[in-house]
């Protein structure tokens, strides 16, 4: 087991389904278990748990509505910005604690949620691999900018962007389980952040940059084959509905950056490259962890992070009032209260506990799997952070890890997702324990409240990729088992599905003929065990009023067409490692629309040829 039974929050895996195994207000109750918060220290706290065509012959109103329209798309257009006008804010630098070092000596950094550290990468004649429309309408950036003859020197760091104050972030975390001490920003660094004309607050970061001092002994620079993966599916995630941090851009270095990608002794030159990401924090769980971790002094760091994070991206919490009445019972046998409008970070932790588990449970939804799910990898705004060896499912296998690391384990896997994010969750309640900001029970309810949400949506997100009226929890889990006994394709399997009809009539020998391109190469054994499971959902199907078409459209609509699978992103990286850039750019246009059609790109949602499972394609390691 990847983590005590008593913190388990899915059954056994035989069944390839999500439930508890334990009602969740008796499982709170019985389950207490110590977790460490740190190994290296001896405090511990407990946890148990558009202007359109107009008619010639407008009336005065239609025709003030008509220059009003007009005006706004002028104003709309004026609006979009020169890189040198961007709107800085650069609240986390001047309200948290700073290094009193700018150096990028790798160094153990007290005291501190940041160091202010410029951009260092080498480059020569760095080149603009792809940009994303959406994210720099986000920015309210003139898409004209991309077109400058120094935009991949600005982008690559090599030259400075006007108004940027950069800055690496300190973080720790837990990394496989074990505490890991001060990790941080080691290639990472972050431009500052901009105020858009809809005062959102959008952070830039530069992943490949250079040596900070959380570098350690490596060199602080990215490859260019992982920036492709976490260019490309950053997008990906977004336009598929999950919560993502975004990339604005891709550039080369021109420089070679030396990589042992299976870490056996075999280490070769790569073309290096930087990423500029998004998000509206890069506030992780372990920029908490590493200052509670380093005792007594540095707890107040915790509750200025705490009061940071809520003033600029919770503020509905800051601005509670006891009229709300949130107050919940904790199910204990002394029939306690928690009451969210007394504390305030009782209520954060709760609602970044059901951020993770709505996040984790789109994933599973999806087919996705992160990799490297460690505590500096999980996000407090509940994003899917840090693309490193991440993969879709192809052949349906919950066993499933893209990580070479983890395969001796498997502790990141496919199935151990739900569990992983509620093991993290507890690390991080113990922090805000630590820094007495919540209390045991305050904690115990923000986990239950994780189990909860975790089951409600992902219970939701299947009915919905069935089609069903309702959860049918057996039908479900008998499919995912079928699905596993033949390797079943996860995307095809789901978004052929709709082609079945809601006729309990048809014969038994025809059931299967809508399935056969994803139900391939089954024998008579195998194919009555489908025509039994087939059978009971066409019954299940056919208590709705909802029309096959209806249904059809439906499912459509949340099971997508296209993923990013790894031998896409492979291709894509192959042609740019040479100089093509044109791959890169076609995937990031088909994965911006990933639930329609898409007439000409059939071949982008075909099954991964032979060549797609071998080490380095279908499964990496974490070296970029």
């Amino acid at each position: 087991m990847v983590m005590p039974l008593s913190l388990s929050l899915t059954s056994t895996f035989a069944h390839f389904h999500f439930s508890f195994s334990l009602k969740t207000s008796l499982f709170l109750r019985r389950a207490r278990v110590n977790l460490p918060l740190y190994p290296r220290r001896s405090t511990r706290t407990r946890i148990s748990f558009a202007c359109g065509a107009s008619s010639m012959e407008e009336s005065p109103s239609s025709l003030d509505s008509l220059t009003h329209r007009l005006s706004t798309h002028t104003l709309q257009s004026h609006s979009k910005k020169k890189l040198h006008l961007l709107d800085w804010d650069h609240s986390f630098v001047k309200e948290l604690p700073s290094d009193p070092r700018t150096d990028s000596f790798p160094r153990e950094v007290l005291h501190a949620c940041y160091t202010k550290v410029s951009p260092s990468a080498e480059v020569d004649d760095p080149q603009l691999v792809a940009w994303s429309e959406p994210v720099a309408d986000l920015l309210d950036l003139d898409h004209k900018e991309f077109e400058r003859p120094d935009f991949p020197n600005i982008f690559s760091g090599a030259t400075p962007l006007v108004g940027a104050l950069p800055y690496a972030q300190c973080y720790g975390g837990h990394q496989f389980g074990m505490w890991a001490g001060q990790l941080g920003d080691g290639r990472a660094i972050t431009l500052g952040e901009i105020l858009n004309s809809k005062s959102e607050r959008w952070e830039l970061q530069l992943k490949g940059a250079g040596k900070t001092p959380y570098s350690r002994f490596a060199d602080g620079l990215a490859v260019l084959r992982s920036s492709v993966r976490e260019f490309l599916c950053s997008e990906a995630m977004h336009h598929l509905g999950i919560p993502t941090t975004r990339a604005l851009c891709l550039v080369t270095t021109g420089k070679l950056v030396t990589r042992d990608m299976f870490y056996d002794g075999n280490p070769k030159e790569e073309p290096g490259a930087i990423v500029c990401r998004v998000a509206q924090s890069f506030l992780r769980f372990g920029s908490y962890q590493i200052h509670a971790s380093r005792g007594e002094e540095d707890l107040g760091i915790v509750r200025d992070l705490a009061d940071y994070a809520i003033r600029h991206h919770f503020p509905h919490i800051e601005n509670m009032s006891k009229s709300e009445g949130l107050s919940f019972s904790t199910g204990d046998e002394d029939h306690s209260v928690v009451d969210l409008t007394s504390n305030k970070y009782a209520a954060w932790v709760v609602e970044v506990a059901e951020r993770t588990a709505s996040l984790i449970a789109k994933w599973q939804g999806v087919g996705f799997t992160h990799g490297v799910l460690n505590t500096d990898n999980m996000s407090i705004l509940g994003l899917t952070i840090d693309y490193g060896p991440f993969g879709f499912l192809d052949a349906f296998d919950p066993s499933f890890t893209p990580n070479t690391t983890d395969l001796p384990g498997r502790r990141y896997c496919f199935a151990n997702q739900p569990d992983i994010g509620l093991w993290n969750l507890a690390q991080f309640t113990t922090t805000l324990s630590a820094a007495q900001l919540i209390n045991e029970k305050e904690a115990n309810y923000a986990m239950e409240r994780y189990g909860t949400k975790f089951m409600d949506d992902y219970q939701a997100i299947m009915t919905k990729k069935l089609g069903l009226p309702k959860y049918n929890k057996q039908l479900i889990s008998k499919l995912l088992s079928n699905m596993a006994v033949d390797k079943v394709d996860y995307t095809n399997f789901f978004r052929t599905l709709s082609n079945i009809k809601a006729d309990t009539s048809i014969p038994d020998d025809e059931l299967l003929i809508p399935l056969k391109s994803v139900l391939l190469d089954i024998g008579n054994e195998r194919k009555e065990a489908w025509t039994s499971w087939l059978k009971a959902y066409i019954h299940e199907l056919s208590t709705s009023d909802i029309s096959d078409d209806q249904r059809k459209a439906s499912m459509n609509s949340v099971n997508p067409k296209f993923i990013l699978r790894n031998y896409l992103c492979q291709t894509a990286i192959d042609a740019a490692e040479i100089g093509d850039f044109s791959e890169v750019r076609r995937l990031l246009k088909l994965v911006e629309h990933p639930f329609d059609e898409q007439p000409g790109m059939e071949k982008y949602a075909r099954l991964p040829p032979a060549w797609a499972y071998r080490p380095g394609v279908c499964m990496l390691s974490c070296s970029s």
